[in-house]
């Protein structure tokens, strides 16, 4: 990365005249958001960028920058096209034939103005590179094809919002990559209300060049930050980069486009349209179901290693919905049929606790399947896929109002069974097996699945010899000027306090020495003095626990138990005050 403060990363979605709108996007060197807009002319293209492009800068444009080829295609497009074609991401033809680059391109007049070096390979820190969103989305994100948020004849308006829904939820998932971009903000809650809210497609078109103008600056940050995994097409034909040239991500050599969608006469696309146009409100619900799945476990005291949510792509749900088998389709009514629409997914350290959760969802929820899918493989003599698959269905309540009337699919398993099958999966479904190999794999595999159920076994009677003789809980220590009590030290006051109690997760020990410093609770001495009075056999009737609860839990009860309301009303507790003042009324019945 260029050592010169400040660098930024401009993304320019050019139209091809100046009564279209144009995008325009900049990011800092760390990946966030700082500017995003539309404007039409070229002197307003200029003055939008005039603060970010006196420093160090890398402009990516949208547009062809250099054209001096006469007809057909510039070399650089037909390498790309090489490529991407069959991704539907090919690039048109720029030729000097055509009117608007007879006199030059737009893009380079813009270069121009702000004084860039066309040169990609320049090094200077001020230029401009052309760039392609459509080939970049492909190979960054390995879509089997090009989202169709572009309006052409034949996509509805729920479709093109479905497809730039889906685009900006990619975008924001680069939040977590090793070349990170943050889009988070007013500016950007505000694009996705608008295209929530859109009645017409031309309000999607303003957006979509916004959203590409992101697209055209991260790709630059990626020619900064990360060159080795940028292509630079046309450098390397006879004529150079002075032929013209496009940059974009490199596409991964085992990438391959999937089958070109099929329409038929049938329910598949208008459920697909429907479903696209739900997405968005079922990401939020997909966010509350596992939202409701961790607060259950955290309220019985189930100590797990994760809890995960997901919401089927729309490209996923499309795919399932087209399925069909002797011509026709497997799903008439795929909105109501497709039942893995939302997804939870649960890890626990040991079998027994499997049942337990189990148990614990289908008191909060109608069981509309449950499959014991490692018992179903057992009665058939086998070793393999281990998981249990609940299908609920939630009625709405405070903090999960979406869920009403939906159905969720919630998978259970260990952490054991988890790597059996994301290992299984990612070389079965994802990877390439010789013929040779398979039955030799499929032995391999089954032999694991085995010593796996066995080493769950041992996993959970090693669990209750603990609970009859508790060892001290691994807990990271707190930070030197942290003035809450030492989770560790916590752990082990704990494990003494409540001798019978079960594990507690290791973060919620840090958690509640929070909510001891608002109480003014400090030292351990304050502590055993709250505690005194509490009478644990009666707290542990009044709450009628059906499964051992950890030490942590046992805590919140007594605390609640001596501190009553102003225990509610921390400021810690804000996000569970309805859940408490329903334990402190059966604390305080009879």
């Amino acid at each position: 990365m260029s050592s010169t403060p400040p660098l930024h990363l401009v993304g320019i979605d050019l139209a091809w005249g100046q009564r279209q709108p144009t995008g325009l996007a900049v990011l800092d060197e760390t990946g966030r958001l700082l500017h995003i807009g539309a404007v039409r002319t070229d002197d307003e293209i200029e003055t939008a960028l005039a603060a970010y492009v006196e420093g160090g800068c890398v402009v990516a444009v949208d547009a062809p920058l250099i054209v001096r080829n006469a007809t057909g295609n510039r070399p650089a497009e037909a390498a790309l096209n090489r490529d991407f074609a069959r991704f539907d991401a090919g690039a048109h033809p720029s030729n000097t034939g055509k009117p608007e680059f007879a006199d030059g391109t737009r893009g380079q007049r813009i270069a121009a103005r702000l004084g860039l070096d066309l040169n990609p390979r320049s090094g200077r820190s001020r230029r401009a590179i052309e760039v392609y969103p459509h080939p970049a989305t492909v190979a960054l994100f390995r879509l089997g094809r090009t989202l169709k948020y572009k309006n052409k004849p034949g996509r509805t308006l729920v479709s093109l919002r479905g497809d730039l829904l889906a685009l900006m939820n990619l975008l924001e998932g680069l939040a977590d990559s090793a070349v990170p971009l943050h889009v988070e903000g007013p500016a950007w809650a505000e694009l996705r209300h608008r295209v929530a809210q859109a009645q017409r497609k031309s309000e999607l078109r303003v957006v979509e060049d916004q959203v590409d103008a992101v697209v055209c600056a991260y790709v630059a940050m990626l020619a900064v930050r990360a060159p080795e995994r940028v292509t630079v097409y046309g450098d390397d034909e006879p004529g150079g980069w002075q032929d013209g040239y496009i940059v974009t991500p490199t596409l991964p050599a085992d990438h391959r486009p999937t089958p070109r969608e099929r329409r038929t006469a049938g329910p598949a696309r208008p459920a697909v349209d429907e479903y696209a146009a739900q997405h968005p409100t079922l990401v939020q619900a997909g966010h509350q179901a596992a939202d409701l799945v961790r607060q259950v476990l955290d309220e019985a005291g189930i100590n797990y290693l994760t809890v995960t949510g997901r919401t089927k792509s729309i490209a996923s749900f499309a795919e399932k919905a087209s399925r069909t088998r002797d011509g026709r389709l497997l799903y008439t009514d795929p909105l109501r049929e497709i039942t893995d629409q939302l997804g939870v997914r649960v890890v626990t350290y040991v079998l027994s606790d499997v049942d337990v959760v189990a148990e614990l969802l289908a008191d909060q929820a109608v069981v509309v399947d449950d499959r014991d899918m490692g018992q179903e493989t057992a009665d058939e003599g086998r070793f393999g896929y281990a998981s249990r698959h609940l299908l609920l269905e939630v009625p709405p309540g405070p903090g999960h109002e979406l869920l009403g009337g939906r159905v969720v699919q919630v998978q259970i398993r260990t952490v054991l069974q988890h790597a059996w099958a994301e290992f299984e999966h990612a070389i079965r479904y994802k990877g390439t097996i010789p013929a040779e190999h398979a039955s030799d794999l499929d032995r391999r595999f089954t032999l694991a699945a085995g010593l796996i159920e066995l080493a769950d076994r041992e996993f959970t009677t090693i669990r209750d010899r603990l609970r009859s003789a508790p060892a001290e809980p691994v807990v990271e220590p707190a930070a030197v000027d942290d003035p809450r009590l030492d989770p560790r030290e916590l752990a082990a006051f704990l494990a003494g306090q409540y001798a019978d109690a079960g594990w507690s997760r290791a973060d919620h020990y840090a958690w509640i020495s929070g909510l001891l410093l608002e109480l003014g609770v400090t030292s351990f001495a304050e502590l055993a003095d709250v505690l005194r009075p509490t009478d644990a056999r009666r707290i542990n009737e009044r709450m009628g626990y059906r499964y051992p609860p950890g030490a942590v839990r046992r805590l919140d009860d007594a605390l609640l138990a001596v501190f009553g309301e102003r225990y509610v009303d921390l400021h810690g507790n804000a996000h569970r005050a309805a859940l408490l003042r329903q334990r402190l009324e059966r604390l305080r019945a009879g």
